[in-house]
């Protein structure tokens, strides 16, 4: 029984950095119908920033968050209106396909600046092991924890009851009737992208600080996919708990049947899943009126 409550802890821990960027390709999704496979190199920008502002600049811990928050806003903001915009009316697939290459170039971007050396990200509170029961977690494991709590309650709640993120689910259920409405189907799109890049943001923070800051941290975004895929692309908190369901099972596959598992466990999930419910676990099914 240690053993499995350890796998569990464990997968819950790597299972909400996969929750957390989930989110974030399920909260563009949500407002703009986009997948943006720059999703990944946004997260390992926004962390190489957050890197250099503690160790380069020397930001306080209580400085370096909010200030996190403020430059992937920035971040995100700045790929939407200097990419994403002036592709506005164009096949869905040709925006997709520009994501590919923003990922490209922020990808190289990233390691011109900033070189391939794995670098540690130390935070206040890096250290310190926390028991409860039989489960032994560490500090920064614990904190991710948190940290997924709270991003997914503050997601719902926004999108529950700000008048910005009902606006946001207008947009995505009907443009032309938000249009009509007075909704900036624009100004959504911004706010979506840059809410966007603050979520896997942070989540890039607490990877470099599980493990390091390292030029393959984009990998995350592609490993973060299939959480969106499982929960539901149109549900950020369907995707966030796909997450968590993608990283227990890969846990305790590992640690019961095989190591080898561990990576496509959660695929051989997805393709069960939606075999039965298309849209995953928390989607909407959609439809439409002939």
């Amino acid at each position: 029984m240690d053993l499995f409550l350890n796998l569990v802890a464990s997968g819950l821990v790597i299972g909400s950095v996969y929750g957390l960027i989930g989110m974030s390709f399920a909260i563009i999704f949500r407002t703009t119908g986009v997948l943006n496979f720059a999703q990944g190199e946004v997260m390992m920008l926004v962390a190489y920033t957050a890197w250099t502002l503690t160790h380069t600049l020397l930001f306080p811990f209580w400085l370096l968050v909010p200030s996190t928050i403020v430059l992937a806003a920035l971040i995100g903001m700045a790929v939407e209106r200097l990419f994403i915009r002036p592709m506005t009316g164009q096949p869905i697939f040709a925006i997709v396909m520009v994501t590919i290459g923003i990922a490209i170039t922020l990808r190289s971007l990233t390691t011109l600046v900033w070189g391939h050396e794995f670098e540690g990200f130390s935070v206040p509170f890096s250290g310190g092991v926390v028991e409860i029961g039989p489960v032994f977690l560490l500090t920064e494991q614990l904190a991710v924890l948190i940290l997924f709590a709270a991003v997914s309650l503050m997601t719902w709640a926004f999108f529950r009851f700000s008048r910005v993120g009902m606006a946001m689910r207008a947009t995505s259920q009907d443009e032309t009737a938000a249009l009509l409405m007075g909704v900036d189907s624009r100004r959504m799109s911004s706010f979506a992208w840059a809410i966007s890049a603050i979520v896997s943001g942070l989540a890039g923070v607490m990877v470099s600080v599980l493990f390091a800051r390292a030029p393959d941290m984009w990998h995350f975004g592609l490993k973060s996919f299939p959480a969106a895929i499982l929960g539901g692309l149109d549900s950020p908190i369907g995707a966030g708990f796909g997450g968590l369901i993608i990283g227990v099972i890969g846990e305790l596959s590992a640690g019961y049947v095989w190591n080898g598992l561990k990576e496509i466990s959660g695929l051989i999930l997805i393709i069960v899943i939606l075999m039965v419910r298309p849209y995953g676990l928390f989607g909407e099914k959609e439809l439409e009126r002939v």
